[in-house]
C-alpha cells in the first residue's frame, strides 16, 4: 500500500506539471507518449514480440496520425464509434470467459487508444481544468468503489473478470461521484439535473473500461499490463477506465454545465 501511495502521489504531481506548467505542445507530446506506451503494452495481449509487436505499434501510430488530422474534421464521430465499442464490450462482459479472437484484439487496440487520445486532446484544449475534472470523475469513482468494497463488499460484480469488484463498491463509487459534482457546483454554475446523471454515466462506463481491459489481460494470462508504475502495474492498468470515460465526457462538451 505504501508503494502504491508513493507512486500515486508522484504520478499526480507529474500530471499537474503537464496540465498546468508545461507548454501546450509539450503536453500534447506527453499524451502521445502515453498512448504509444499503451500500444506497446497492448501488443502483449496478442503474444507479439519482435516484428509482430513492431507491426502492431506502427499500425497504432498510423491510426493516431490519422486521428490528429481527423480531429479538425469531426472528433465527435470518433467518440460515437468509441461509445458503440464500449457498449459492445459491456455485453461481452456478461459472456466472459469466452475466447477473444486475435482479430478482435488487433482491432480493439486502436478502438481503445485512438478515441482516448482524441478525447484527452479535446478536453485539454477546452481547458486543463476540464480535463482534470474528467479524470477526477474516474479517480473518485474508483477510490469510492475501493473503500466501499473493502468495508461493505459482499455481492461480486464480475467474479470471472475481476473477483475483487463488488456491487456495493460500485454504489459507493457512484455516491462519491455525486458528492464530487455537488462540490463542483459550489464553484461552477451548474445545472445539476443534467450534470449529475451525466457524470454518473461517465463513472459507469469507466467501470466497463476497467472490466474490458481485464478481460484482455485474463485472456493473455496477465495480471498487469506492465510494470511502469510500481504497485499499480502498467500504462493500460492506469488508463483503462479513462479510455472509456474520456470520450463520453468529451462528447458531452457543450452540454449545459459541462464547459
Amino acid at each position: 500500500m505504501k508503494q502504491r501511495i508513493i507512486t500515486a502521489v508522484i504520478a499526480l504531481l507529474a500530471l499537474m506539471l503537464v496540465l498546468f506548467v508545461l507548454p501546450q505542445q509539450i503536453a500534447m507530446l506527453v499524451i502521445v507518449a502515453v498512448m504509444l506506451a499503451g500500444a506497446w503494452e497492448w501488443s502483449a495481449f496478442l503474444g507479439l514480440s519482435g516484428n509482430g509487436g513492431r507491426v502492431f505499434f506502427v499500425i497504432v501510430i498510423a491510426a493516431l496520425l490519422a486521428a490528429v488530422t481527423f480531429l479538425a474534421v469531426d472528433a465527435a464521430l470518433v467518440f460515437k464509434v468509441s461509445l458503440a465499442w464500449w457498449l459492445i464490450a459491456l455485453i461481452w462482459t456478461f459472456f466472459f470467459p469466452t475466447p477473444i479472437p486475435a482479430a478482435v484484439i488487433w482491432l480493439a487496440g486502436p478502438l481503445v487508444l485512438v478515441p482516448l487520445y482524441l478525447a484527452l486532446v479535446t478536453l485539454y484544449i477546452a481547458g486543463p481544468m476540464t480535463l482534470l475534472f474528467a479524470l477526477l470523475i474516474v479517480w473518485v469513482a474508483d477510490s469510492g468503489a475501493f473503500f466501499a468494497g473493502k468495508t461493505m463488499g459482499r455481492v461480486k460484480l464480475a467474479p470471472r473478470i475481476s473477483p475483487g469488484k463488488t456491487w456495493e463498491g460500485v454504489i459507493g463509487g457512484l455516491l462519491a461521484v455525486v458528492l464530487l459534482t455537488l462540490l463542483r457546483s459550489l464553484w461552477v454554475d451548474t445545472d445539476l439535473a443534467v450534470f449529475v446523471p451525466f457524470c454518473l454515466a461517465v463513472a459507469c462506463i469507466s467501470i466497463v473500461g476497467d472490466l474490458t481491459v481485464s478481460m484482455f489481460k485474463r485472456t493473455a494470462g496477465m495480471k498487469d499490463s506492465g510494470s511502469l508504475f510500481p504497485g499499480h502495474g502498467g500504462v493500460l492498468d492506469r488508463i483503462d477506465s479513462v479510455a472509456a470515460a474520456a470520450p463520453l465526457y468529451a462528447l458531452g462538451l457543450g452540454w449545459a454545465g459541462l464547459q
